[in-house]
């Protein structure tokens, strides 16, 4: 535990003090009110839920109330009838011709209030019989009407003897009935006195009904359905010119419950609505959310911001002061404020900048100019260097050599001795120590050349040089300080013919020049002390007796590109060197 203290502490030591207070107040105010106010809404969203499916459950309830109710109002009109001996025997007798039908229409039924006793205002209630002698109409008809009705088929089928039928009227004639019909049909069996079978169809008025269902004034949708489709809804599909609608909201059902009337099951659905637990729980806490955000959040933000302000301003003036302290003199603070331990600091701090700055007139700006010096001598021992490595009495010299050959017609000395001398004019004009690559391949070719007139066959050469090299710019003598090193040291040194490759070329966003011979080579030991004069080149070993042309040129490379140069050296005894330079193409 202490082991994990000391690393979270260390871990918390590299934040900001600004970003550590605000880690501080989400951690310590803004995940808690997260969490509790969650908790707040999930239990608010809940009970919500849980009264919503209660009220789910009694509108279903209510309407399957009045759904029955209206279905046995029509039940209630056909047991009359059916139990109605006088209807029965009316409907079972044999006339003789149609005046005695009327005559014993009238007889029987002259003190029975037919509309208002067996019906109602959302009823209309008709009688059917296969009984020729009636005659056909008014509330009576023959059987042979309805044999193809769908709701006789279905009474037909039925093990009951009464049934109800939602179904929509294909038929065209009249074209002003309403299409959609709901017809509680029943046979007229009670007595069986006669021959004769007989029917009762009480049709309901399927407006009725949805007027019923929408008075009620539900705000959620309300869906009573049979075989997968709507029969009637308090939202919308309840035109009677239209087919049923297929029922396709289950998923957005909240309640269903199941009832069997007359042979017929039905399906009470109650879609939910879950915009509705929202805006409640919005309208019921409107007052407790801005509390909770105003204490919660606002106030604490406010506060931690003062803090944050009062640490992180004055302690950014004091790191902004102390990243001055490269500078010759150390910078004051003025307008120090606050008497807490961060005003202490800062005075402190003043009196700190008053004592140092009197020592650094003393101590830092003499060691400075000591310094200077230092350089200043240095470059004067490197130009003292540059004038012991270049003659300039020996270019005249050569000059006079070449026009004496010419005149006396030995050309090919003459050659020789004008290569010579633009290998000894690039060693004189040291007024600028940059180059072209194109410049010094031409140095590094007129000294090739001269070689090839020592060495003859044994000496090959190979210069290739990157088109989009050609104008970078390196330290003068570079390519031909390690070309001469090549031969002297390589080639001179093998009896055999050999090669040397020169090559300059980009990759990976550096310059690289490379020199490859095939001659002598050099030991392991030989190679790794000159890895380490090439990587490690300074003034001092200039100084040093010996050959210091390698070291001159890897310092000089060292000092243009601000130490970034990197060397590679591999060798084989016997086998040839390559030696390969890479420089980032910012400083070429």
């Amino acid at each position: 535990m202490e082991k994990f203290l000391r690393r979270f502490e260390s871990f918390m030591d590299d934040f900001e003090i600004r970003k550590k207070l605000f880690i501080l107040y989400i951690v310590c105010v803004i995940l808690p009110l997260i969490v509790t106010d969650g908790f707040i809404i999930y239990f608010v969203v809940h009970s919500e839920r849980i009264e919503q499916q209660h009220d789910m459950e009694n509108i279903a309830n209510a309407v399957q109330y009045n759904f029955t109710n209206s279905i046995n109002n029509a039940s209630g009109v056909a047991r009359n009838i059916y139990m109605n001996k006088y209807i029965n025997d009316f409907l079972g007798k044999e006339y003789e011709n149609p005046l005695d039908y009327v005559t014993s229409y009238q007889e029987y039924f002259k003190n029975i209030l037919f509309d208002s006793g067996f019906g109602a205002d959302n009823i209309l209630v008709k009688m059917y019989s296969d009984n020729d002698t009636i005659v056909r109409g008014g509330k009576f008809g023959g059987l042979d009407e309805i044999v193809e009705q769908t709701w006789y088929k279905q009474l037909q089928d039925s093990e009951a003897d009464k049934t109800v039928v939602f179904l929509f009227d294909q038929s065209k004639v009249p074209m002003v009935e309403a299409k959609r019909k709901i017809i509680f049909a029943q046979k007229l069996n009670f007595y069986n006195s006669d021959p004769f079978e007989k029917v009762l169809a009480v049709e309901i008025d399927y407006s009725s009904l949805v007027r019923n269902l929408v008075k009620m004034n539900y705000d959620m949708p309300v869906f009573i359905c049979s075989n997968g489709q709507i029969l009637l809804s308090n939202k919308d599909y309840n035109s009677v010119g239209k087919e049923f609608h297929k029922f396709d909201l289950k998923k957005r059902v909240g309640y269903r419950q199941d009832m069997t009337l007359y042979g017929m099951d039905f399906q009470i659905y109650i879609l939910k609505n879950d915009m509705a637990v929202a805006s409640k729980m919005m309208s019921s806490f409107p007052v407790l959310i801005i509390s909770l955000i105003l204490v919660n959040i606002i106030l604490p933000f406010l506060l931690v911001w003062g803090f944050n302000r009062s640490f992180t301003v004055r302690i950014s003036e004091l790191s902004d002061v102390f990243q001055k302290i490269d500078d010759e003199r150390l910078v004051r603070i003025y307008g120090v404020r606050g008497q807490d331990e961060i005003g202490a600091l800062m005075r402190n701090y003043n009196k700190m900048v008053t004592r140092i700055n009197s020592l650094i007139e003393t101590v830092y700006v003499g060691r400075m100019k000591e310094q200077e010096m230092m350089v200043a001598r240095k470059n004067a021992e490197l130009l003292a260097l540059h004038s012991q490595i270049n003659p300039h009495f020996l270019f005249n010299a050569l000059e006079s050599i070449r026009m004496h050959s010419i005149i006396k017609m030995e050309y090919e000395t003459a050659d020789m001795v004008e290569r010579l001398a633009i290998m000894q004019r690039q060693y004189l004009e040291w007024g600028n120590d940059l180059v072209e690559i194109h410049q010094e391949m031409d140095f590094v070719k007129a000294y090739l050349e001269l070689q090839k007139y020592r060495f003859g066959d044994k000496l090959s050469y190979s210069l290739e040089v990157e088109d989009s090299c050609r104008n970078h710019k390196i330290p003068k003598l570079t390519l031909v300080t390690f070309v001469e090193n090549a031969c002297v040291h390589g080639i001179e040194s093998k009896s055999k013919p050999g090669w040397i490759f020169v090559r300059v070329f980009k990759k990976d966003q550096k310059l690289c020049l490379e020199i490859e011979d095939t001659g002598h080579g050099m030991e392991e030991e030989q190679l790794e002390d000159l890895r380490i004069k090439m990587e490690h080149a300074s003034i001092e070993m200039l100084q040093d007796k010996g050959r210091v042309g390698t070291v001159n040129a890897c310092l000089r490379l060292k000092m243009h590109t601000n130490n970034q140069v990197q060397f590679y050296v591999e060798g084989e005894k016997g086998m040839g060197m390559l030696v390969q330079m890479s420089i980032p193409l910012r400083y070429v």
